[in-house]
């Protein structure tokens, strides 16, 4: 009964986001939501590794931004049909995430969020002053947007919506698969005990490298479809600010959740839009609210939603047991 409630639930979340367009037939909340999706995925890439394996990696931004780059040279530049460019956006990112990855993971803890944070930066550096390869602060304009697959055209709001949401349900799925596989299991082994994974023969350094190339995988494929979807990109899609705000997504949602960084990016990306009137004060806002979630929900909406069904459950399974009376 709980698996088929659990997949009614999902199925009627799916339905509501097929037939979103369709009700609202609203191009800015069908941009929103578009925008929301992408962000989202990029999060899934950074939970892989923050929420199963326990590194924090503040370097995504850049691998967000070395996939939007990649995909943009390769379309604008090299004049490359939208679809290999894509694969090849993805890939790119990934050697250069195990270029990384094998340096970085030789760290722990916040030594590792430190040195990924200066690996951020200096992806960012490059993409600023290389003027000659990226555009430099004036960017790239005109990438071009996803190419016809046989009758079908996303040159529409609706059809690029489709698209990226296509996108997100693949990416929520392969995630899913390998949080409940043998390798997500070695992965929450990883994050428990570093050292007991280590006692019984997992390879510590191999998984961690393999979460962390998942993670910038994903990362480079949000970048490459924020670029063909917004068709212009400059070097500040790689900045700091843009890490804070795919970890507040994640925090917010939920860290180690399979929902939290879908729920948490489209709470906090729908309230930031409607308080674009108070965008100077934004961090002002964002800020103590983060950080009282952080304080009183540690788990995040989803974390904590799931640790209040669990406690209700044990506590009606508390009621329902016989209560022995002693004689004496």
């Amino acid at each position: 009964m709980k698996i088929m409630n659990k997949r009614t639930g999902l199925i009627a979340l799916f339905v509501l986001a097929i037939l979103f367009p369709l009700i609202f037939q609203n191009d800015y909340y069908t941009h929103m939501l578009t925008l929301s999706f992408i962000w989202a995925i990029a999060v899934y890439g950074i939970n892989l590794l923050a929420g199963y394996t326990g590194y924090l990696s503040l370097a995504h931004a850049g691998f967000f931004a070395i996939g939007a780059y990649s995909l943009g040279l390769l379309t604008v530049k090299a004049e490359m049909n939208f679809w290999p460019a894509l694969v090849l956006a993805c890939l790119i990112t990934s050697v250069v995430g195990l270029l990384i990855g094998v340096i970085a993971l030789r760290t722990k803890e916040h030594f590792f969020a430190i040195y990924t944070l200066c690996v951020g930066y200096i992806i960012y550096l490059v993409i600023d002053k290389w003027d000659g390869l990226t555009g430099g602060v004036r960017g790239l304009i005109g990438i071009n947007a996803p190419s016809n697959i046989g009758p079908i055209t996303f040159e529409t709001a609706e059809s690029q919506y489709y698209l990226v949401l296509t996108f997100l349900v693949v990416v929520i799925f392969v995630i899913y698969r390998i949080v409940h596989s043998l390798t997500g299991r070695t992965f929450l082994a990883i994050r428990n005990s570093e050292e007991l994974a280590q006692t019984i023969g997992i390879s510590t350094m191999k998984n961690k490298l393999t979460a962390f190339v998942l993670s910038t995988f994903f990362a480079g494929l949000a970048g490459a479809l924020y670029a063909s979807f917004v068709r212009f990109i400059g070097p500040d899609i790689g900045s700091t600010a843009i890490m804070f705000d795919l970890l507040m997504y994640l925090l917010v949602g939920g860290i180690g959740t399979l929902s939290g960084p879908l729920v948490g990016t489209l709470m906090l990306v729908i309230l930031s839009q409607n308080l674009q009137f108070l965008q100077e004060y934004r961090m002002l806002i964002f800020g103590p609210i983060l950080t009282l979630i952080i304080i009183f929900y540690p788990r995040g909406i989803s974390g904590s939603f799931f640790d209040w069904k669990r406690k209700r459950r044990n506590q009606t399974g508390n009621v329902l047991k016989p209560i022995k009376v002693e004689e004496g």
